[in-house]
């Protein structure tokens, strides 16, 4: 999936190393938490589960790479989170790729693509309240803060984010009138 200066595509194993750096990133770590991700074999079995996610649900992750270098930078896609019904448009980046818009740009074309192609009425953003960039993005993304919620099994509160779209009408329909 392409966008003005990035490249939007499923994981490969030969992404390894990049997953290793990104999930292992302070940031990441700090924000979203640790993935037991640290050798290559995790790497490959973490990116397994991305694309069964893509297999079953028809979304999930994809890798970001800028199109001028090809050079992996972040990853964006909507997710299936425990005790959420509708999908949640998550993104993260390397640090040094942060600031650039690329978090932006990358997950306003993955719902820009899901929207009519899964029938989208909403999504949902999640992040910890202290996670202010992702927040940014999501409300520059037109999500606006719902609740506060606690996954099942956690202590830790998180924000909830949503945008509602009317549900687009099939070609033909015509309402009014008698």
């Amino acid at each position: 999936m392409p966008t003005r200066r990035l490249l939007l595509r499923p994981f490969s194993p030969d992404d390894a190393d990049f997953v290793i750096a990104l999930v292992n990133d302070p940031a990441w770590l700090r924000f979203i938490g640790d993935r037991q991700v640290h050798d290559r074999a995790g790497a490959e079995a973490y990116i397994a589960r991305l694309n069964r996610m893509h297999a079953e649900h028809g979304h999930g992750a994809l890798l970001i790479e800028l199109r001028a270098t090809g050079a992996p930078v972040g990853l964006a896609g909507l997710f299936r989170r425990p005790g959420l019904t509708v999908p949640d448009v998550g993104f993260a980046l390397l640090p040094e790729y942060i600031g650039c818009a690329y978090a932006f740009e990358a997950a306003d074309a993955v719902l820009r693509d899901a929207r009519p192609r899964l029938n989208l009425s909403q999504v949902l953003g999640v992040t910890v309240p202290a996670n202010t960039a992702s927040i940014r993005v999501l409300e520059k993304l037109g999500l606006r803060y719902a609740r506060t919620l606690r996954q099942p099994g956690s202590s830790e509160d998180l924000s909830l984010y949503r945008r509602t779209w009317g549900r687009k009408k099939p070609a033909g329909v015509v309402h009014g009138g008698r």
